[in-house]
């Protein structure tokens, strides 16, 4: 038996554009009184992913990306750690802490949101080799890779584990793929200047995609200059091409070529967080929860579910603008309106409010390829080079929460205009008790170039 409450218990499972958004919406619209807002998420911050490259390329100050959930949602209780599980037909919800004891929590209304993983494929050695792009950790464990790498292959004159060093793969040519290949590639190149045994040349860029095209949001004509300007920097763009295998770092692909690569980002599409499977929400064939226009969970036959919510890249919702029978497409755009819609349509609901059909028509969209290289198409005109650069810069500096953060992101931008970014690699940050730990033992710690010292 649930005890009554005297204000509605609202569970936000899920930090992101959604969940940082809903929440925002609520507590606009409904003060402590009339609503408990609880937000569960094992970060204690929300990762706004288009500045990633950024991140990744050290244009931006890792910290500035993210938004800290505990001060931007001081007016809500934030739980740090997953949903374990999700019996919404009782309306009660099992935690599970970053430490201790699982524990459960009851709720009135249940705002799913936990959003999307990367979509991987039982390629032999992808879960031992590559690495994802999708998280800040992630975005700084690329740069400091790279930037290793670099800083290995200048202190050795093995001509083949040079090549391996320098060989940078990625795979999936949509958005996340190419904004983080084109930052990362630039930063690279730039890199070069402060290497007296690494020329710009020794560099391999790889891209695979399995279709013969990039970007496909964007259309043929912007897809293809991309394309172009990709290859005129000397990036090997492999073209209805799969990865085959990639154990111990020898890439196999489909079109039959074998290289080795250290350093393999895989980019190739996102699926609904497998979380949904410990719910009993009804989800559809693609795994994501079922909704209607409202953001509420609807059953096969379209009966709404009584307090239970969902949208953003785990939800399957009627593009109500797009093709009839078609499902928002799962970008930052559409999530981040969701999330202010939700919470608008909830609070609507708890004081007697009729309900509002969610209707976005897309604005367009924009594309980084480096620093002043970008493409972009917004209210059917195409943009390319630095205009359309300073048009992605300037739309998501706008949709980034937070006057704070704005000016954070401004301030990172304009520093970097006036002195040049810092190309150091803090690949240390990976095993930060190495040296304490080799000091305590009495052993030897490996120094920067690789060489024994005595500890201490």
């Amino acid at each position: 038996m649930i005890k009554a409450r005297k204000v509605p218990r609202i569970l936000v499972l899920g930090g992101g554009y959604v969940g940082l958004y809903a929440a925002l919406s609520l507590r606009q619209r409904l003060g402590r009184r009339e609503a408990a807002i609880v937000v569960v998420d094992p970060r204690s911050y929300m990762t706004y992913q288009p500045f990633l490259p950024e991140a990744a390329a050290g244009y931006l100050e890792p910290r500035h990306v993210v938004v800290p959930l505990r001060r931007t949602l001081r007016s809500c209780t934030i739980l740090s750690g997953r949903v374990s599980t999700l019996n919404h037909a009782n309306r009660v919800a099992e935690i599970t802490p970053l430490e201790g004891e699982s524990y459960s929590i009851s709720y009135d209304h249940v705002i799913t949101s936990l959003g999307a993983v990367a979509r991987t494929l039982p390629i032999p050695g992808l879960a031992e080799h590559g690495m994802g792009f999708k998280q800040i950790e992630e975005a700084i464990a690329l740069r400091n890779a790279v930037l290793g790498k670099m800083e290995a292959a200048s202190s050795t004159w093995d001509p083949e584990l040079r090549r391996r060093l320098l060989t940078f793969t990625f795979v999936g040519g949509g958005f996340a793929g190419i904004e983080a290949l084109g930052e990362v590639e630039d930063m690279a190149r730039t890199a070069c200047k402060d290497f007296d045994s690494i020329r710009r040349e020794d560099l391999r860029f790889v891209l695979i995609e399995a279709m013969g095209r990039i970007l496909p949001e964007l259309g043929e004509e912007l897809g293809g200059y991309a394309l172009e300007q990709l290859r005129a920097r000397s990036i090997d763009l492999k073209l209805n091409t799969r990865l085959e295998s990639c154990v111990g770092g020898l890439i196999e692909t489909s079109d039959g070529d074998r290289f080795e690569s250290d350093t393999l980002v895989w980019t190739a599409g996102v699926k609904a967080s497998p979380a949904l499977g410990f719910t009993d929400l009804p989800l559809d064939e693609r795994g994501r929860v079922r909704t209607n226009a409202t953001l509420q969970v609807v059953d096969e036959s379209g009966q709404v579910i009584e307090g239970a919510w969902a949208a953003g890249d785990c939800a399957a919702v009627p593009d109500l603008a797009g093709e009839p029978g078609s499902t928002c497409a799962p970008t930052a755009q559409h999530a981040v309106r969701q999330g202010r819609h939700l919470g608008q349509n909830l609070a609507r609901l708890i004081v007697g409010e009729e309900l509002v059909d969610y209707k976005h028509a897309n604005l367009g969209t924009v594309a980084s390829l480096g620093l002043y290289k970008g493409v972009a198409q917004t209210f059917g005109i195409k943009l390319r080079g630095p205009l359309a650069w300073f048009m992605h810069r300037t739309y998501h500096m706008w949709a980034m929460p937070t006057l704070n953060r704005k000016v954070r992101i401004v301030l990172d931008w304009t520093t970097a205009l006036l002195f040049r970014r810092e190309m150091v690699a803090l690949g240390a940050f990976s095993s930060p008790r190495a040296e304490f730990t080799a000091a305590a033992g009495g052993g030897q710690a490996t120094s920067k170039s690789g060489s024994k010292t005595p500890a201490g």
